[in-house]
């Protein structure tokens, strides 16, 4: 079991700007066995406020992890990415990409940026909620996050 606290939900920024994907995200998270919080950022700036704890995010959680889309509007998940992982008090939030590329530049740029893994999003909704579902079992129970500071 991962080093949550019991019955203290994980706190998970979803960085997605796809509505659609980011109210099927969120209903397959609200699926998990563990507690946990979903909060929403639609782009990069967004994020990068939230993490931040600017403007309409001052009472904003630290995530204990991070899902984050490549192809956002304004600032994308790649700069989103470099600039978290370049933040000594951000970078140990675990960043999982979930995009629709496929493009190696893509997987092998996350990786260099220090992604913690890189997943493709499923095309229907029961391998969505199987995709969150090994989510979980990894980064909710298998896995002990870092702590929150």
């Amino acid at each position: 079991m991962g080093n949550v606290q019991e019955g203290t939900p994980i706190e998970i920024l979803l960085v997605e700007d796809n509505l659609a994907d980011s109210d099927l995200m969120t209903e397959a998270l609200e699926e998990c066995s563990i507690p946990n919080n979903v909060h929403l950022a639609r782009d990069g700036f967004e994020a990068m406020d939230f993490l931040y704890r600017k403007g309409e995010f001052t009472d904003a959680p630290r995530p204990d992890l991070i899902m984050l889309d490549l192809n956002l509007p304004k600032k994308d998940g790649r700069e989103v990415l470099a600039e978290v992982k370049s933040d000594g008090g951000l970078k140990t939030i675990p960043i999982i990409i979930i995009t629709t590329s496929v493009a190696d530049e893509d997987i092998l740029k996350s990786y260099e940026l220090h992604a913690n893994c890189y997943l493709t999003k499923p095309r229907d909704l029961s391998q969505l909620f199987d995709v969150v579902q090994r989510i979980e079992q990894f980064w909710f129970e298998a896995v002990r996050l870092p702590p929150r500071g």
